[in-house]
């Protein structure tokens, strides 16, 4: 039991290094389509109904990014909503897995964002609008 929960975290750890990576890098290496099969089954593994919706999301991101045509509005809108989701989750969570739930729902969120603003700026503008807007 420990060790399946030990995998999960894993899961989780990785799945925060690959939101913080460019995805469609990332889904050109076929990466992203392992970390995304592993996470569905995970999910599924819960046995919850209440991430029902994440599977879902997740299988429909994985055959988006495995068509191979990336549309912008739909990887953020799933991101965006699995994001959001997945904070909602993290009260399921046990342990040292909640922060890591709770940390993969905000890397979804910041993904879902910087995949919708990606033809508008720069991350490094991103970064100097943030310090701009904490001042």
């Amino acid at each position: 039991m420990e060790k399946t929960e030990v995998q999960h975290q894993n899961h989780l750890d990785g799945a925060v290094n690959i939101l913080s990576q460019d995805l469609v890098e990332e889904a050109s290496r076929a990466g992203l389509d392992n970390h995304l099969q592993r996470w569905i089954e995970d999910l599924k593994a819960a046995n919850n109904p209440q991430l029902h919706q994440l599977v879902v999301d997740l299988q429909e991101l994985k055959a988006h990014f495995g068509s191979g045509s990336y549309d912008k509005d739909t990887i953020s809108k799933l991101l965006a909503r699995l994001g959001k989701n997945t904070s909602q989750a993290a009260v399921f969570a046990e342990g040292n897995t909640q922060p890591r739930v709770e940390k993969l729902g905000e890397a979804l969120t910041a993904a879902a964002k910087q995949v919708q603003d990606s033809d508008k700026s720069t991350p490094n503008d991103d970064l100097q609008a943030d310090s701009a807007s904490s001042k």
